[in-house]
């Protein structure tokens, strides 16, 4: 329905082969119908070699998934959920254990608001 962004798990890159493999699972699993990955931009806009990396990733996995594969401006995602984090009055350590998924929810939400508004 595309209603609201809920993370499932973080994944450790590791190899391409093992990362497209749980990705598939996880598919499979939740019967998704698109992948949105974080483009991580700099700050002025342009694609850095992590950006390229992200693109070269998503490439060799389209070979391999029937559905399609979106990109999302991951700046300041981040930021953004440490901030509440902090605000929760969240412990540090407890913060750097749900960041990144809480990221990826952020950016999934923010392509989906995205989606819904036309």
């Amino acid at each position: 329905m595309r209603y609201s962004a809920t993370p499932l798990e973080t994944i450790a890159r590791k190899k391409f082969t093992a990362d497209a493999e749980r990705l598939m699972a996880l598919i499979a699993e939740n019967a998704a119908v698109g992948i949105v990955l974080g483009l991580p931009l700099n700050m002025d806009g342009s694609e850095g070699p992590r950006a390229q990396s992200t693109r070269a990733f998503a490439r060799n996995l389209a070979r391999l998934v029937p559905i399609p594969i979106a990109f999302w401006d991951e700046r300041l995602s981040t930021s953004a959920v440490t901030r509440t984090l902090i605000e929760a009055d969240m412990r540090r350590s407890r913060r750097a254990e749900v960041v990144d998924k809480l990221a990826a929810s952020y950016i999934l939400q923010g392509a989906l608001d995205r989606l819904r508004s036309g």
